[in-house]
């Protein structure tokens, strides 16, 4: 068992702690918070001792600035990886700063992102150049930009400093990005590039290289983890923000995707140097049957590989590339630059292709093969079914790690890889008054989801606890389904706005539900984290029913096989658990705010088998069952107009 956190005593500690205080001193009504001191202090001993540390840090905490001033006091350079682009922005544009300016001590850092995040002047060159000699036709067809896409961006690349796509004012479409952009898998490096002295990738890297501290996201953590750390800088400390997402990351990362785009990705490389028809037409025609074959098999678990009509299209896929990998290979640049450019990039995509095809054809050992979807876009994956042998191998042998979230999951060293002999845990608590300030309610006599009864049960009830609470309620739903008819059943019973998800892009949402306290916000999953509302905006989250993870997902079927009768406790519980504490916690972000937390699932009332180990996983609310204490709360604790 891992031990306890040690405590802090160590000169580092004891300095950190001290670095802490002046810098929280220094924020607008800063107030010294015990349990930040104590994370500061445990994250200083572990680096101070070369040991790893997870700390499970509740909402108010402050735990960015806690890892923040202990490994920037630590001297030693320092990865932060974070799941969400709000806690990125953050840490970026607000707690970087401050700290730097207020410490006592320069911070350098940097944001590294993806090479696919910052447009490639290469390819505006090649693109350019090829529309002025007519060798294409820009009319935004085939992932081609139209000529104006092409004359703005390329404008803008001529005087961003960064070359950033977050930079843009204008969201660019996905394939007119793809084409004026470039993958890890494409690039041939700045060495074999006309334009590498001068690429925004590389200039990104080159920052974050001289930083001292590097936030990027969990993602590209993972890809650097899996390419045997050849895409982040060296570091000594990775701190990993969010961490309950990070064996989803790690799985999603260390597997693989290969639908029709990928094929036909191959092929246009290919075709920039390669004049061979039959060849390319080979090749192409394996693209073109890739989805119809796959489609009836959508969402399969493939547990022995693929077989019959898969297996050969696979097979036949595999073949094609190999030919088209050699034919590229083959090609003599006669010492034109650009030709070498463009047949060492159809080399690197061809080449990771055939690698993958190859371990889709191979025994699927510690693996699982899938059909994904939907059916118009329709792939073949591969994941390991268990990331902690993959991670213990090679993401901690060489760093000190710092895994944090407000919620861990129970079994995270194991479940993540770290050694328990060199790893302790830390669970400090909210500073928040849970217990005066908000309310639990969940009604036990409620129609159980997936009866006849559930949906107009859940919209009385959500009829009651809006009304009482005059908007101001995150809405939050399990399936788009269930959020589409909540939108529509309730837009007919109550008198307030409700947004959904569908209307706008998550960061317009998120601002208009928090300008108007009369506005509710419906929305899915990808709404339980990354919303930040305090104040009486959100006095009401409820939830439709507890978020069990679907019975068929392919990854987490492989494992409830692996671990047998135990896997609903083990996978299922803890999974749901995670995910109902997020959504709990998008209630309280300020020390001030009120509200109730209503799970419309009266299973979280009656199953004794996981019903405590789900409420202990949430805050500390006072909990009821009774509908008219809650709709009195609401209404007692609802701003006068």
């Amino acid at each position: 068992m891992p031990t306890a956190a040690p405590e802090p005593t160590s000169p580092a500690a004891v300095d950190a702690i001290a670095a802490l205080d002046t810098i929280t001193g220094a924020l607008t009504g800063g107030e010294h918070r015990v349990a930040q001191a104590q994370m500061t202090a445990a994250v200083a001993e572990a680096i101070d001792r070369d040991r790893h540390l997870v700390v499970q840090a509740g909402t108010g905490t402050g735990k960015s600035l806690a890892y923040l001033v202990a490994t920037v006091r630590s001297g030693r350079r320092v990865v932060v990886a974070t799941a969400t682009k709000a806690l990125q922005d953050q840490l970026s544009n607000k707690d970087l700063p401050f700290l730097e300016q207020h410490g006592d001590r320069p911070v350098h850092f940097a944001v590294l992102k993806g090479r696919s995040n910052y447009v490639c002047r290469q390819r505006l060159a090649e693109l350019n150049a090829a529309a002025k000699t007519g060798q294409i036709q820009l009319e935004g067809t085939g992932g081609r930009p139209t000529p104006a896409e092409l004359e703005a961006i390329t404008e803008w690349a001529d005087h961003s400093p960064t070359g950033d796509r977050a930079e843009l004012a204008v969201e660019p479409d996905a394939r007119t990005w793809a084409a004026v952009s470039m993958t890890s898998l494409e690039c041939p490096g700045a060495t074999k590039c006309p334009m590498g002295a001068t690429c925004f990738a590389e200039a990104a890297r080159d920052r974050a290289t001289e930083a001292d501290v590097v936030v990027v996201n969990q993602h590209l953590w993972g890809l650097d983890v899996a390419n045997d750390h050849q895409l982040l800088p060296e570091h000594d400390i990775v701190v990993i923000d969010e961490a309950h997402q990070l064996v989803d990351t790690v799985s999603s990362t260390a597997g693989f995707e290969i639908g029709e785009s990928r094929l036909t990705a191959v092929s246009a490389a290919a075709r920039a140097v390669l004049e061979d028809p039959d060849t390319l037409t080979a090749l192409d025609n394996v693209a073109h049957d890739w989805r119809p074959t796959l489609a009836p098999a959508v969402g399969e678990r493939l547990e022995a590989g693929p077989t019959g009509a898969i297996a050969d299209l696979v097979t036949l896929a595999t073949a094609r590339c190999e030919a088209v990998l050699s034919a590229v290979r083959s090609i003599d640049p006669g010492g034109h630059e650009q030709v070498a450019t463009r047949r060492d990039r159809a080399i690197n995509v061809a080449a990771a292709l055939v690698d993958d095809l190859h371990a889709l054809l191979g025994e699927p050992r510690g693996a699982v093969i899938w059909v994904s979807g939907p059916e118009n876009r329709a792939a073949l994956c591969r994941a390991p079914i268990d990331v902690a042998g993959f991670l213990a191998e090679h993401a901690w042998g060489s760093v000190t790690a710092v895994c944090t979230s407000a919620t861990i999951p129970p079994g995270f060293i194991d479940a993540v890889g770290l050694p328990a002999g060199r790893s302790d845990e830390l669970h400090l608590e909210s500073p928040f008054d849970y217990a005066r300030n908000t309310l639990l309610y969940c009604p036990p006599g409620m129609a159980a989801p997936g009866s006849t009864g559930y949906p107009e049960a859940l919209y009385d009830e959500l009829e009651a606890l809006i009304g009482a609470a005059g908007g101001a309620t995150l809405g939050l739903f399990t399936s788009f389904r269930a959020l589409d008819d909540a939108v529509e059943a309730m837009r007919d019973r109550l008198d307030v706005e409700i947004l959904s998800q569908r209307d706008r892009p998550k960061p317009a949402l998120i601002e208009a539900f928090a300008s108007e306290r009369s506005t509710c916000l419906f929305a899915t999953q990808s709404f339980f984290q990354g919303v930040d509302v305090p104040g009486d905006a959100c006095q009401l989250v409820t939830i439709d029913r507890i978020p069990f993870p679907r019975p068929d997902d392919p990854v987490l079927s492989a494992r409830r096989d692996a671990i047998g009768a135990r896997a609903f406790s083990v996978i299922d519980v803890p999974r749901a658990a995670t995910l109902l504490a997020q959504a709990a916690g998008r209630l309280v972000r300020h020390s001030d705010d009120r509200g109730v937390v209503a799970v419309l699932d009266s299973r979280l009332a009656t199953r004794k088998i996981y019903r405590w180990e789900l409420i202990n996983a949430l805050p500390p609310m006072h909990r009821t069952r009774d509908r008219d204490e809650t709709v009195a709360f609401l209404t007692q604790i609802r701003p006068s107009d």
